[in-house]
Formats: C-alpha cells, sequence, structure tokens
C-alpha cells in the first residue's frame, strides 16, 4: 500500500463530503481512484487514469466536487482535473488565481481576539485608530516585527473592523507576493487587458494593506508598480497599511523613495510578547478552543516556549489533543508528558537553525544533503517543507535567512513551505504529530 501524503488527508476529507452528494455507483467509478497530486493556488490538483473519466467527472460531477470542497473547510477553494500525457486536462487550463482566489482574510482575526500586552499596545492602537478614521493621520502604517508576533492578525483585524463599520469602503488586503504574482502576470498577458486591470484592482480602493514587504528586495519593477500605487491612493487620502519583518530604514534593497515614504507616515513595532502577555494568550486561545487550563500548565507552557505566538498555541493544542486522546484532565504531569519536557528544567534549550535540521533528518531518517538538497520526492519534500515550518515557528528570523538556512530557497518557497503545514496541521493528525516530535527532540538537544 503507498504511504499516504498530505494530499491524501485533504482528499479524504473531501471525499467525505462527495459521498453525500454523487451516488454510490458514480462515485465508484469514477471518483474514488481520482488521486490527489498537487495543491496549486488553493486547488486540489486530482489525477485521473484517463480523459474518459476526466471528462465524466467534469461534466457530470465538478459542482458537487467543488461544493464539497468549500464545505470540508480544509483550506482549498476549487479543485482541478489532469491526466498524464492529456493535452486538454493539464495545469495549463487552471483558472486564472488572481481572479478568483483572493488571499484569504481570517475572520477570527479581530481587535476583541488580539491579546494586548506591554509589547504590543502601541501598535495595536494604531491599527485601531486607522480602521476607526481610515486615511486620516497615519498614511501609511507600517507594522514590523518577528514571525509570530501578530502583525498579520492586525492588519486583517482592520479588515475585518472596516467591513463590520463601514462596508461601503473598498478595502484590499494582500501579501506582497500575490502583488508581485500579479504585476508579473500583468506583464505576461498584455493583450488581454491585464495590466489595466491590475492597475484598477490598486488603485481603486480606499483602503490598501499588503502583507510582508521585505519579499520586494531587489525587485525593482514591482517596486516601481507599487511607487506609482501608493502615490495615487497616496495624493487621494486613501489609507495604505504595510508589514514587514524589520524597520523600513534596514529594507536597504528597496528603492530609497519607497523606503522615505514608509518612514514619513507611522513605524509601529510589535516586540515579542513577556510572560504575562504569553499566559494571557494562552488563555484566550483555550478559551476560544472551550477548554478549561490551570494557571500551574499554562505558567508551564509559557515559560518553556519562544516567543513565537504560532509556537505558544501549537504548544496548548498538543497539551488538548493529549487530554483527549488519554481521556483525562489537563494537569501538569499531563502537560510535560506531552511535550516530552521535563517540568523542572530552568532554561529553554537554545534553538538553532541546526538544532531544527538535526532533529527533522533524524526524525525522517534522511540526510542534510537530502533534506537541503533539490530532489523533489514526496517524503523529502515533506520533510522540507516541516523544517520549514519549525523554522519559521521557533526562531524569530526574516524569512530570507530561513531560505539561506534551507538550502538557498528563495522568500516566496519559505511562505509557502510554512502555509502549507500550518493547513495541515489543521486536518492531518499525523502532520501534527510529526511536527511535534520534532519539536520536542530540538528542545531536548
Amino acid at each position: 500500500m503507498a504511504k499516504k501524503t498530505e494530499y491524501d488527508y485533504l482528499w479524504a476529507k473531501i471525499r467525505e463530503r462527495i459521498k453525500q452528494l454523487v451516488m454510490p455507483i458514480p462515485y465508484g467509478a469514477f471518483i474514488e481512484n481520482l488521486e490527489p497530486v498537487d495543491v496549486v493556488n488553493r486547488t486540489l490538483v486530482l489525477k485521473a487514469e484517463d480523459e474518459l473519466v476526466a471528462k465524466t467527472v467534469t461534466t457530470h460531477h465538478l459542482s458537487q466536487i467543488r461544493e464539497a470542497v468549500k464545505t470540508a473547510d480544509v483550506g482549498l477553494s476549487d479543485v482541478a482535473i489532469v491526466v498524464d500525457g492529456s493535452e486538454e486536462y493539464t495545469l495549463d487550463n487552471l483558472p486564472d488565481a488572481f481572479e478568483d482566489s483572493p488571499v484569504t482574510v481570517d475572520n477570527r482575526y479581530t481587535f476583541d481576539s488580539f491579546v494586548v500586552g506591554s509589547s504590543n499596545k502601541f501598535v495595536y492602537a494604531a491599527a485601531r485608530s486607522v480602521a476607526n478614521n481610515p486615511g486620516a493621520e497615519y498614511n501609511p502604517l507600517y507594522i514590523y516585527g518577528g514571525t509570530g508576533l501578530g502583525k498579520t492578525h492586525l492588519m486583517q483585524a482592520i479588515v475585518n473592523e472596516l467591513k463590520e463599520k463601514r462596508p461601503t469602503l473598498k478595502v484590499k488586503y494582500t501579501t506582497s507576493e500575490q502583488f508581485l504574482n500579479e504585476f508579473v502576470d500583468s506583464l505576461a498577458r498584455k493583450g488581454e487587458g491585464r495590466e489595466s486591470r491590475f492597475r484598477n484592482r490598486y488603485r481603486g480602493v480606499d483602503v490598501l494593506l499588503i502583507d510582508d514587504i521585505q519579499f520586494w528586495a531587489g525587485k525593482y519593477g514591482v517596486q516601481e508598480a507599487f511607487f506609482h500605487t501608493f502615490n495615487e491612493l497616496s495624493s487621494q487620502n486613501k489609507q495604505i497599511v504595510i508589514s514587514s519583518d524589520c524597520p523600513a530604514k534596514d529594507l536597504t534593497t528597496l528603492e530609497e523613495r519607497l523606503r522615505t515614504r514608509f518612514e514619513g507616515g507611522l513605524i509601529a513595532d510589535i516586540q515579542p510578547p513577556d510572560l504575562e502577555t504569553k499566559i494571557a494568550i494562552l488563555k484566550r486561545k483555550a478559551l476560544e478552543k472551550k477548554y478549561v487550563v490551570p494557571d500551574d500548565v499554562l505558567n508551564f507552557l509559557a515559560k518553556n516556549s519562544d516567543s513565537n505566538v504560532r509556537t505558544l498555541e501549537g504548544r496548548l493544542n498538543t497539551v488538548i489533543f493529549a487530554s483527549k486522546l488519554h481521556e483525562e484532565p489537563i494537569t501538569l504531569k499531563l502537560a510535560a508528558t506531552a511535550l516530552q519536557e521535563a517540568i523542572n528544567v530552568d532554561e529553554t534549550a537554545v534553538v538553532t537553525p541546526e538544532s531544527i535540521i538535526h532533529a527533522t533528518c533524524t526524525h525522517f531518517s534522511i540526510s542534510r544533503d537530502a533534506l537541503l538538497g533539490k530532489n523533489k520526492r514526496a517524503e523529502l519534500v515533506r520533510a522540507r517543507q516541516i523544517c520549514t515550518y519549525l523554522m519559521c515557528e521557533m526562531l524569530a528570523l526574516p524569512l530570507v535567512t530561513v531560505g539561506k538556512e534551507m538550502g538557498g530557497r528563495d522568500h516566496a518557497t519559505v511562505i509557502y513551505s510554512r502555509d502549507k503545514i500550518a493547513s495541515l496541521m489543521k486536518v492531518s493528525d499525523a502532520t501534527t504529530k510529526d511536527v511535534n516530535d520534532i519539536k520536542s527532540a530540538v528542545l531536548k538537544q
């Protein structure tokens, strides 16, 4: 029996929904044997054995499959059918990802769900001020800080607040990677009116929010495009919000004229949370999950963790999962056992990129060269993505640095790997276990 991949877990969730929508005979004949082989632009790619199967599925059952994708809630937006050697059923026929798959805003990211402490109260107040009165005072608002400290939460909280309080405003939230991809697409397909659609999409908004601006380092074409977008919006007093992993002055490979415009607004940084704030974050997360977690366990989780909020939540999820698995109440002993850490450890193990790489190689029984190399065997790609995810979660490093540590991979690959594993952990217990086992091994080194 073939080893299951992360795509199989996603497809299994979707298939359970499809069974409720498609009759058993066509399901068994045409859908059951579709093979999930990739995820592209939040589209699950399914391989059919021949064109007859592909045509039957796309003609008679595609609407039911798409409905199943939406209701399965696995972070995907569509499916595509491919056939080896076919000229009709290929990835070239995927719909325009930029028109049909905008960057998703999580409606759970609100100002009320953001835990405010001494490390982030300034940037929180700035974000609220922008949401209450966009374009009036702090324009642009430039938010920066390490990975997992809440930049994206605040950006999306602005979007959700405006949707609720100012629904007539046209608000556009995107990532710098998405903006770049759309810009490149507009250049490659000039004859189809893409350039004007690209300009109108970004210059016709009331509020523009772009995440992870450091991705444009050294990419002067997209910087030029954003410079003109920035000027157009600024001249009309339209609000601009930008996030980055470092201060604007440190973006030395961005054009000077862009850096000075960023510095001309309000610059607000998010510092790593102190112990009290970490405990408050854990309490909030436990409340959202409808779990009562004793104070001594919260204190243990907070003290033996780095400052990454995603790491905090991951440790809490591990303890909650252990409580469900063993059908036991959450105690300090259960938490320590679940995390494979000693309660009386005085100091957290020193976590480095090399320690994460070593633990990943050991866990998957692969060499360092194989992990960091170019081989695209499924098991190596999965290990590589998990290692990248853990570097992003456990270390407050710029994404560019993570890419260098992972064998010289680019910023886009790092983001894709990080987000893919984060999505899989929501639906795949196997992926969650691999991540937590490697994390525990790192902390014990």
